[in-house]
């Protein structure tokens, strides 16, 4: 079996991708902190709780492990893997996926055994997303080469691939270790496969990730220009359906009917112009749509709730 037919029984990524529909995730904690860099953990886990049973597609999950003022985000603080843990046990439903791992900060062996662990603690709703991280500031703190960092993105996909699908794997590499065959990583994927995203262009050329990952989520750009990057993906892949998403900071206005505002990669309106909006991008080819509720001063729940009750349904 090929690996888009493996794909197609995953059961996170086939729940997030759906061929000819939007489907939408939020970034973890869920929350609006506009005048902090660090969220209040507190009331996090209702929220989730909230959102896995209204109908949100999935939960992303940042890997920040430092503040750097420079940045003014913490993501949703704690370590994307561990917390990936706590909400595979305590949620049904919602897929678990990062955006993403800093793949060169990280050893590739640990990040496999992780994701093979949340694979089978979550019933196969994890989505594995990779990013080489933008914070200057961690390389050295790491003892890590940020000049080789593309380099080691590629190698360090390919053993994740190679330890997770194949058994006792014989296989040398430039960065990291060598295996002969002698052991092997477990578990495995329950479907055979964790799903690898690139989130953003991890120093790639956009060939490369099209032809090497399964998805592309995109971020940083105005949301309005979803076309254009959706037809450099469809270049990229060479005619292999793989889905395209983009992420950007979101606010849902209280008032049904305000209309929808940009700036930049903010996106602010009322559920009627929102609703309007990406029935348009769902027809351009988006395949996901990630929000990230930072600059809402909106309660969470109440954020969550409307979104489920009234613009959730209009996408099923």
């Amino acid at each position: 079996m090929d690996r888009q037919e493996l794909l197609k029984q995953h059961k996170g990524f086939s729940q997030v991708f759906r061929p000819g529909k939007l489907t939408f995730g939020f970034v973890a904690p869920m929350a609006g902190y506009p005048d902090s860099p660090i969220p209040d953990a507190e009331g996090f886990a209702n929220t989730v709780k909230a959102a896995d049973e209204g109908g949100i597609d999935a939960i992303w999950l940042r890997d920040v492990p430092f503040l750097d003022p420079n940045f003014g985000d913490t993501g949703q603080i704690y370590d994307p893997m561990v917390y990936g843990g706590i909400l595979a046990a305590t949620t049904k439903r919602i897929a678990i996926g990062t955006a993403g791992i800093v793949l060169p900060l990280r050893d590739p062996l640990i990040v496999a055994k992780q994701a093979t662990t949340l694979d089978q603690l979550s019933g196969g709703r994890f989505i594995l997303g990779l990013a080489s991280g933008d914070r200057y500031n961690e390389y050295p703190a790491f003892g890590s080469n940020f000049e080789n960092r593309v380099e080691r993105f590629r190698e360090a996909r390919e053993v994740i691939r190679k330890v997770t699908e194949e058994s006792f794997p014989s296989f040398d590499t430039e960065f990291y270790g060598s295996f002969n065959g002698s052991i092997d990583l477990i578990p495995k994927p329950l479907s055979g496969i964790i799903p690898t995203i690139s989130i953003g262009r991890g120093g790639q050329d956009l060939s490369w990730i099209g032809e090497n990952m399964d998805g592309w989520l995109w971020h940083g750009e105005n949301a309005r220009k979803v076309s254009l990057r959706r037809d450099l993906w469809n270049k990229a892949t060479n005619g292999v359906d793989k889905p395209y998403g983009y992420a950007h900071f979101f606010d849902l206005n209280e008032n049904p009917d305000a209309p929808i505002f940009f700036a930049g990669n903010y996106v602010q309106g009322g559920r009627k112009a929102l609703i309007e909006f990406w029935e348009q991008q769902q027809q351009e080819g988006l395949s996901h749509a990630v929000l990230n509720p930072k600059p809402t001063r909106r309660p969470a729940e109440e954020m969550i709730q409307e979104f489920s009750e009234y613009i959730i349904p209009q996408f099923r």
